[in-house]
């Protein structure tokens, strides 16, 4: 999954579960509109202005203000469940997020290794054929008697040089 998308997808959730957490602050008690007045329902009773008249009303206008009241009260609890999916969302996101970081790290890791392994490689390589056209050379030299004691003793501590270097370089692979 692209980090881009789970951020846009995080950023969406998260302004949809304000607005859902800012909208049932402003709902204490369901608030039922009816014939042109606001009538506050709490548990059983039924307010207006703050008195209660369950009493005064008529049994159907009491069922049909109940029934109002229990659909408001239906869709906070829909709500409500639809802001802790989408708190478990985002959670799931985050983890997501956080995993698909520590996979590209480990990949990451995991190249510079490689590069390391190889760069090492080269360098045994190279102290290698170094060493062997040293010793090629000693050797042609010295069949034709082109060497004086010193320039031997230079190409000996030459060679010696050369073959510690290959044997650091293979210590390092």
């Amino acid at each position: 999954m692209c980090p881009m998308f789970v951020t846009k997808h995080f950023e969406m959730r998260y302004l949809i579960t304000l607005l859902i957490f800012a909208y049932s602050f402003c709902i204490s008690a369901q608030v039922v509109k009816m014939d042109g007045k606001s009538y506050e329902v709490k548990k059983d009773k039924i307010l207006l202005d703050g008195k209660d008249i369950t009493s005064t009303l008529n049994k159907d206008e009491r069922d049909l203000i109940f029934e109002e009241a229990k659909a408001i009260s239906l869709d906070l609890k829909f709500r409500e469940n639809a802001k802790k999916e989408t708190k478990k969302a985002q959670k799931e996101a985050k983890k997501a997020e956080k995993a698909q970081k520590k996979a590209e790290k480990a990949q990451k890791n995991a190249e510079k290794a490689l590069k390391e392994k190889e760069k090492f490689q080269k360098r045994y390589e190279q102290a290698q054929t170094n060493l062997e056209k040293a010793q090629k050379k000693y050797k042609k030299l010295k069949k034709k008697g082109k060497l004086s004691p010193i320039d031997e003793r230079k190409w000996l501590d030459k060679i010696d040089k050369l073959q510690s270097k290959v044997n650091k370089a293979h210590s390092k692979m």
